[in-house]
């Protein structure tokens, strides 16, 4: 499950998008359309239910060869087996949550639009940098906002994964790749859709078709 090979999809879970079909099959279904990360995403309170959830999410995603993350809460990473968490401003530093999920664990933190955070989180041990948001996201409306030059300058600073979030589309993806996004860290454009495996393969085909542009310039 090493993350720094890994290229594509990253699909956010929540809650709210959720009700109808439950977050695991919603997870399933985003396997089934290529996803190659997942996070677990629920601010809830019902601390069983988390549990549940991330514990059943941690064993389908195992056995599709496919990380979880557990959003902000280090416990529950720790107690449902999933194979890390992503830590944003407010959540223990690395050092104190490397320490609970051991060496092995993949530990991604949000910088925002700042490099100079990213560049710290890389020297303290992160496994990957999430930058954003890109886009308008009704997630988080009031997010601040970040350019595409600045994955650019960190894809040249940082040999981590970089991670792009914020109102990203099949359509606006594309430029975010070419910045130097690894993986595209989506919310509302899969579980949102009504057809989340062909959201999820709408996603993996940009993805397909940038990797075959670049094979056919490296021939020419």
């Amino acid at each position: 499950m090493a993350i720094r090979s890994l290229r594509g999809l990253y699909a956010i879970t929540d809650a709210t998008l959720a009700a109808r079909d439950g977050v695991v099959e919603q997870v399933r279904q985003a396997l089934a359309g290529g996803a190659r990360v997942i996070q677990y995403r629920d601010k809830g309170q019902d601390a069983d239910r988390r549990l549940r959830e991330a514990s059943a999410l941690a064993a389908l995603c195992r056995e599709q060869g496919v990380p979880l993350i557990i959003n902000d809460d280090v416990a529950l990473a720790v107690a449902s087996g999933a194979a890390g968490v992503h830590l944003g401003r407010d959540d223990p530093a690395i050092g104190p949550a490397r320490e609970r999920l051991g060496p092995e664990a993949i530990i991604g933190v949000s910088c925002y639009d700042r490099l100079e955070l990213a560049l710290a989180a890389a020297e303290a041990g992160a496994d990957y940098i999430a930058f954003g948001r890109f886009f308008p996201s009704s997630t988080k409306p009031l997010a601040v906002q970040a350019r595409p030059e600045l994955l650019r300058e960190a894809r040249r600073r940082i040999p981590l994964p970089l991670v792009a979030i914020g109102g990203i589309t099949p359509e606006n993806g594309r430029l975010l790749i070419e910045a130097g996004a690894d993986l595209l860290a989506v919310i509302h454009a899969v579980f949102g859709q009504a057809d989340v495996v062909a959201a999820c393969r709408r996603f993996a085909g940009v993805f397909e078709s940038l990797a075959t542009n670049e094979a056919r310039r490296g021939q020419g």
